[in-house]
């Protein structure tokens, strides 16, 4: 039998995708990469996926994991060799369990994480990951790079939902770790290990999530401020008046609002006049446990003491649900809106949120001083310090003149990042984007570990070969 036919063997003929059907699996969201595979193969159980990795470990072919293939650093994206073959999780959609006594969800890697959203809230529970690709991104993938999202001031990371895994080694044996509980010291922690490893150390297949209480009233809020020092002050404020009840808190540059506006006019902006024009914003999300009188009591009396004392410029809070998604939806569209001036240059970077404003600043001057007329597109999480610092060409470049910057562009902000005490990437991973940068960002012990913990797990090599890890 040829290779695709032992493949067809053991998934099914139907889910052994070559030349066009193969296709879709073999370009990145960004259409930043694009590579080739021997095969792109569709399991629908763990089984078959352990089947699949050990015909891989036998054949000494190289694996590339994927889930819905939403990821921005192009981790999912085989090279262009043609060896490869391509595992989609796609068809490991089931939701196993729930326990709502112990508050936990037992979903298979496949399972899209607005489905798992959904199944929680129908028991009347909240899983809080939440992301502007949850309609299309799985849940295997946001683990596989620990995800983070508009609610980790809140709740943490993808990694602090979960509590047990279910992982397919290289070798195909299937670790059973699927575990609800909240205690377990019983040796290394595998579970961290595994997340956020981009698919070079195991394949995840399950997981077992972390549920919490539906809270009983949500208040939303759009701020607009005057620059990003009053953020951080408004922040402070909003910490110290809301508690853990503030879920969310978002720092927006004007002109990503207004490129949303220019590309989707449909989207309308919810000030006028002056402050339509103004330089920041901050978006706020306050969860209440007790009502939603006592909520909107407490919302409007912090944020009228912010506009009393003219921390905030002025404010538009949310009076209905439709209000509320439509401030969220103005905020999830910045990187649709993005992607239609073209192909930009982005980064996801965290620094102490007390340091944010100075590399913002100091970061702007250096890349204007270098490539005049580039335009910034800033925003992200600063309630965690996760700023999304992404260029765009403007007027002043073509797509072609502003990639080749490219280069000199990455350097100054990683430089930036480095030097005030920052990471290169925050929630998006490595892939093979930053894979050849990270060395010179992160200390050569702690590489040497990574190398180390990759050789003793992956022998042969063959998990996401040139992905986080250079070869």
């Amino acid at each position: 039998m040829t290779n695709v036919d032992q493949l067809a063997g053991i998934v099914g003929a139907p889910h052994v995708l070559l030349g066009d059907d193969a296709e879709p699996y073999l370009t990145d969201w960004r259409g930043r990469y694009t590579g080739s595979a021997l095969a792109v193969v569709r399991p629908g159980t763990t089984d078959e996926v352990a089947e699949v990795v050990k015909w891989c470990a036998a054949n000494n072919v190289p694996i590339v994991p994927q889930g819905g293939n939403t990821g921005l650093c192009g981790a999912a994206t085989p090279d262009t060799t043609g060896t490869a073959v391509v595992i989609s999780l796609g068809r490991l959609n089931r939701i196993r369990g729930l326990d709502a006594d112990n508050d936990t969800m037992e979903v298979e890697a496949g399972c899209i994480l607005q489905s798992v959203q959904q199944a929680a809230r129908d028991a009347h529970r909240l899983f809080p990951l939440s992301l502007g690709a949850e309609g299309s991104c799985t849940i295997g993938g946001n683990l596989a790079t620990n995800a983070g999202g508009t609610q980790v001031l809140r709740y943490g990371n993808a990694r602090d939902l979960v509590l047990g895994l279910e992982v397919v080694t290289p070798q195909g044996e299937i670790w059973n770790g699927l575990r609800g509980l909240r205690k377990d010291n019983t040796g290394y922690d595998l579970r961290n290990l595994y997340m956020g490893s981009e698919g070079t150390l195991g394949i995840i297949t399950a997981a077992t999530l972390k549920l919490f209480p539906l809270p009983v009233a949500q208040c939303t809020a759009l701020l607009a401020l005057n620059s990003v020092e009053d953020a951080v002050a408004l922040l402070t404020v909003a910490r110290q008046g809301f508690g853990a009840a503030l879920t969310g808190f978002e720092l927006i540059a004007g002109d990503c609002l207004r490129l949303v506006n220019h590309h989707f006019p449909q989207q309308r902006l919810p000030f006028e006049g002056e402050s339509a024009q103004l330089p920041w914003y901050a978006l706020l999300e306050l969860s209440d446990s007790e009502s939603e009188e006592h909520a909107r009591e407490r919302f409007e009396a912090i944020i009228g003491d912010t506009l009393e004392s003219g921390l905030v410029l002025d404010a538009v809070i949310a009076e209905s649900i439709s209000q509320s998604k439509a401030l969220w939806h103005l905020r999830e569209s910045i990187p649709l809106a993005e992607k239609e001036e073209g192909k930009s240059i982005k980064h996801d970077v965290s620094v102490p949120v007390s340091n944010m404003a100075r590399f913002i600043e100091t970061t702007n001057a250096k890349i204007q001083e270098q490539h005049p007329g580039i335009k910034h597109v800033i925003f992200g999480h600063l309630g965690d310090g996760n700023l999304h610092y992404n260029v765009t060409r403007g007027e002043r470049y073509s797509e072609a003149e502003l990639l080749a910057k490219q280069d000199a562009i990455y350097d100054i902000v990683h430089r930036s990042v480095f030097e005030l005490g920052g990471s290169i990437s925050a929630e998006h991973g490595v892939g093979q984007l930053k894979r050849d940068v990270l060395p010179q960002f992160k200390d050569p012990v702690e590489m040497q570990l990574m190398h180390r913990i990759k050789q003793a797990l992956d022998p042969q090599g063959i998990m996401n070969p040139g992905k986080v890890l250079q070869r």
